[in-house]
């Protein structure tokens, strides 16, 4: 289970683990922070990429079939086709 972390959408979060890289890539960090900073980053990595599983399992294509009407598909993961 994901430990949740404070509210924010996905911007605010995806912006917060990046604040949370620049921290780590500064050496003058001191190590227990740096510990700290990582476990929070863990974290909001795995909420935001259970939050991007969510997204796509709800994208619906719009696709014309072969009369010309639109219709609605399951949108398809490129990447779990390879």
């Amino acid at each position: 289970m994901v430990k949740k972390t404070e509210g924010g959408g996905f911007e605010e979060k995806l912006a917060k683990l990046e604040d949370i890289v620049g921290k780590l890539e500064d050496e003058n960090t001191p190590i227990e922070e740096s510990l700290t900073l990582f476990e929070e980053g863990v974290t909001i990595s795995k909420e935001l990429s259970v939050k991007l599983e969510e997204v796509k399992r709800k994208i619906e294509v719009l696709k014309k079939d072969a009369e010309g009407k639109l219709k609605l598909e399951q949108f398809e993961d490129e990447d779990r086709e390879k």
